[in-house]
C-alpha cells in the first residue's frame, strides 16, 4: 500500500504528459528549432496548419474580449489594447505582464502552440499606461530636426512597452499632414515629407539596428525591443479640408513624392508591420486598394512584414459602416490586408472569411500569404523562444532616465515665435529672481491638457491627475529663486493683474485634448477663456504666452499685445522642459516644421505653395543662448 501511494501519482503524471505530447507537436519539429532558417520554420509550421488555425492568425481582438477560452476556441493570433483598454485602472507593470501572460498561456496551449502578438498604441511613449513617460507628440518632435533624439525616444518607448509584457507598438505615424484642420495633425512630424522621412529613425529605436544583409526583412532585436508599425498607408494627411477619414485627391507625382516617401524609408529599416488608413485615395478606400497595398507596398517595395487594418477599418469600406460586411471582408483581404483588427465582432469575421475561402471566393494563396507574413514577424522577433513577459523590466516604466530624455525633447521642440518688439529688447529668458511672477491660463497646471489625446484614454483627459508628471506651473516653481513669489490664477481679471505689481506673467493656453475626428476643426481658435486671459494679462504686465496645441492656431489677433510667444505643442508629462528654456538654462533652438497661418481661409497652405503668405513661415524660429549645454549622445 505504501509503495502504491508513490506509483499512482507518478502514473497519472505520465499519462498527462502523454496526452499533452499527443496534442502538441514534438519539440524537435523544425518550426520550434531556432537554429533552422526562417524560411524553413515558416514553411514547416504552415504545412501543419488547418484552415481554422490559419484564419485565427489573421484575427486581432481587444483585451476586453480576449478570454482564455476565446483564444483557444478561435485560435486567435493577436490581441490589442485600444485607447483606454487596460487590465485595471492605474495598472502596475506587474498587472499588465500578468494579464498579457494569461492570454499568451491560452495561445500556447493550442495544438501548435503558436504565440499571440499583443499590440498597443504607444504613439508618444507608452501612453495608455499609468506612470509611463509621455513624450511630446510628433508635431513637436518634427521641430527638433533630430533623428538621433527620436531614435532614443524609440528605444525608451520599447523598454517601457516591454516592461508591461507587450511586444508590438502601433507606431510611428508617418503621415504628412498638409492641412492642420485635421484632428490627427499632431500625430504628424511635419508638412514636409523630408522631415517625416528623417523621423522614421524611431523605427530603429523601437526595433533595433537592421542587419546589413536583411534590408527590407522585418527585424526585431530581442526581448528589449518591439515590433513597430508604419501608419497610416497612405495619404491620410492629405484629405480634403483636413477631414478625418476623408478622401485624398492627388496626382501620382504628389502621392509618391509627398505621402509615399517615408514608406520607402520605413521598409528599408525593416519595419515589421504597416497599418492601412481609414481614408480614401481618389475615391478608393485604402482598406480596399489592392493596387497600392499589394501592387506597390508588397510587390514594388518588397515589404515582407504583415499589413494590418485599422480599428474596425474593414467595416468602413461600405457605407453605412458594416452595411455589406461580406463585401468588406472580401475587398480588404484580397486587397492584401493580412491581419484584421476586429476588436469585438471576431466570430462574424471568422465565419465570413471561412465561408468565402471554402467557396473559393477568397483564394487560399491569399490566406497563405497573410499567414506566412504574420509568422515571419513572430519568428523574427523571437516570440516562439520567448513568448512570455517577465517583471525584470518594470523599473524602466517612467524611469528617471526616460523622463530626462522627454524633458530634453520638450526643450528642443519649443519654438520661439516672438521675443520682444525687436532684437534689442528681448523679454526671454526670464530672470529667476523676479520679485513677483504671475502664472495664468487653462493649461498652466493641467497635465491632461499638456499631454493631449492618446494619453491614458483614446481622447485624453482634461484633468491634472491622469498620470504622473510635472505641469508647467510646477516646473516654474521648481526653477525660480526661492525668494520669487509665484502667484497662480487660471483666469485673472485685468484689475487683479494691474493692482498686484507683477514683474512678469506667463500665460499658458491652448487646445483641449482630442483624438482623430473629434479634433477636426474649421476655425482653429484657442477656446475661451484663453483669449480673455491673454487680453487681461498681457495688456497689464510684461507677458510670455505659451501655446499648448496639436497644431498652429489663430494667434494674429493677439500677437501685437504679446511680449513673447512660444509654441510648446503637446509636450507630455515633462513640463520642466518648458521652464528650462523660459528661464535660460537652455536656449530656444526649435524651427517650425509646419507653416503657421494667419487665417483659416488660407488653408491648406504649405511651404512652396503659390501665394505663400504665412504669419510665421515653415522653418521659422528665434534662438536664444542657454547657460547649459546638451551632452552628446
Amino acid at each position: 500500500m505504501g509503495n502504491l501511494s508513490f506509483v499512482l501519482p507518478a502514473l497519472g503524471f505520465l499519462l498527462l504528459c502523454c496526452a499533452v505530447s499527443a496534442k502538441q507537436p514534438s519539440t524537435n519539429v523544425k518550426y520550434k528549432d531556432p537554429k533552422q532558417p526562417l524560411r524553413t520554420r515558416v514553411k514547416d509550421l504552415m504545412s501543419r496548419m488547418t484552415l481554422e488555425e490559419k484564419i485565427g492568425q489573421m484575427v486581432q481582438i481587444d483585451l476586453s474580449v480576449a478570454k482564455p477560452e476565446v483564444m483557444t476556441k478561435y485560435l486567435i493570433g493577436s490581441v490589442l489594447s485600444g485607447g483606454g483598454s487596460v487590465p485595471a485602472q492605474k495598472a502596475s507593470p506587474e498587472t499588465w505582464v500578468n494579464a498579457v501572460n494569461d492570454i499568451q498561456k491560452a495561445a500556447l496551449s493550442t495544438r501548435l502552440g503558436i504565440p499571440m502578438i499583443y499590440g498597443i498604441d504607444a504613439v508618444h511613449g507608452h501612453n495608455n499606461v499609468y506612470n509611463a513617460t509621455i513624450f511630446p507628440h510628433n508635431v513637436g518632435l518634427g521641430v527638433t530636426r533630430d533623428p538621433k533624439l527620436v531614435r532614443r525616444i524609440g528605444e525608451a518607448t520599447a523598454l517601457e512597452v516591454r516592461a508591461t509584457g507587450i511586444q508590438y507598438a502601433f507606431a510611428p505615424c508617418i503621415a504628412v499632414c498638409r492641412d492642420p484642420r485635421w484632428g490627427r495633425c499632431y500625430e504628424s512630424y511635419s508638412e514636409d515629407h523630408r522631415i517625416v522621412q528623417q523621423m522614421t529613425e524611431i523605427i530603429t529605436g523601437l526595433q533595433g539596428d537592421l542587419p546589413a544583409k536583411q534590408k527590407g526583412i522585418p527585424f526585431v532585436d530581442g526581448k528589449r525591443k518591439v515590433a513597430a508599425c508604419a501608419k497610416h498607408f497612405v495619404g491620410d494627411g492629405g484629405t480634403v479640408r483636413g477631414i478625418n477619414e476623408n478622401n485624398t485627391v492627388i496626382d501620382k507625382k504628389g502621392l509618391f513624392n509627398i505621402h509615399m516617401a517615408a514608406y520607402h524609408d520605413a521598409v528599408d529599416k525593416g519595419v515589421a508591420t504597416v497599418m492601412i488608413s481609414y481614408s480614401s485615395l481618389n475615391g478608393v478606400k485604402m482598406h480596399a486598394n489592392k493596387k497600392l497595398v499589394t501592387g506597390f507596398l508588397k510587390n514594388k517595395l518588397k515589404f515582407k512584414g504583415f499589413v494590418i487594418s485599422d480599428w474596425q477599418g474593414i467595416d468602413k469600406i461600405t457605407y453605412p459602416p458594416h452595411s455589406n460586411y461580406s463585401y468588406s471582408v472580401f475587398a480588404s483581404v484580397t486587397a492584401g490586408i493580412d491581419m484584421i483588427m476586429v476588436p469585438y465582432n471576431y466570430t462574424e469575421f471568422i465565419d465570413e472569411i471561412t465561408s468565402q475561402v471554402k467557396r473559393k471566393i477568397i483564394p487560399m494563396r491569399r490566406i497563405n500569404d497573410a499567414v506566412e507574413r504574420i509568422l515571419r514577424v513572430k519568428f523574427t522577433m523571437g516570440l516562439f523562444e520567448h513568448p512570455m513577459g517577465d517583471h525584470s523590466l518594470a523599473n524602466h516604466l517612467g524611469s528617471k532616465e526616460h523622463r530626462e530624455l522627454a524633458r530634453e525633447a520638450v526643450r528642443k521642440s519649443l519654438v520661439l515665435l516672438k521675443n520682444g518688439e525687436n532684437a534689442d529688447s528681448p523679454i526671454l529668458p526670464l530672470p529667476k529672481k523676479a520679485k513677483k511672477l504671475l502664472v495664468a491660463g487653462t493649461h498652466a497646471d493641467n497635465l491632461g491638457n499638456q499631454c493631449g489625446g492618446w494619453t491614458i484614454t483614446w481622447q485624453g483627459l482634461n484633468t491634472t491627475d491622469l498620470t504622473i508628471g510635472t505641469t508647467i506651473l510646477t516646473a516654474v516653481k521648481n526653477t525660480v529663486d526661492p525668494t520669487t513669489q509665484v502667484v497662480h490664477i487660471e483666469n485673472p481679471d485685468r484689475e487683479f493683474v494691474e493692482s498686484n505689481g507683477f514683474d512678469y506673467a506667463i500665460v499658458v493656453v491652448g487646445e483641449p485634448p482630442y483624438a482623430e475626428g473629434n479634433g477636426d476643426s474649421t476655425n482653429l481658435t484657442i477656446p475661451e477663456p484663453g483669449p480673455s486671459t491673454i487680453t487681461n494679462v498681457c495688456g497689464s504686465v510684461k507677458c510670455v504666452v505659451v501655446i499648448v496645441s496639436g497644431r498652429p492656431v489663430i494667434t494674429q489677433p493677439y500677437i501685437s499685445g504679446i511680449d513673447a510667444l512660444v509654441a510648446a505643442w503637446l509636450p507630455g508629462t515633462e513640463g520642466q522642459g518648458v521652464a528650462d528654456v523660459l528661464f535660460g538654462d537652455y536656449g530656444f533652438t526649435g524651427k517650425l516644421a509646419r507653416t503657421w497661418f494667419k487665417t483659416v481661409d488660407q488653408l491648406p497652405m504649405n511651404f512652396g505653395d503659390p501665394n505663400y503668405d504665412p504669419l510665421f513661415p515653415f522653418g521659422f524660429g528665434l534662438t536664444t543662448e542657454g547657460k547649459r549645454q546638451y551632452m552628446s549622445k
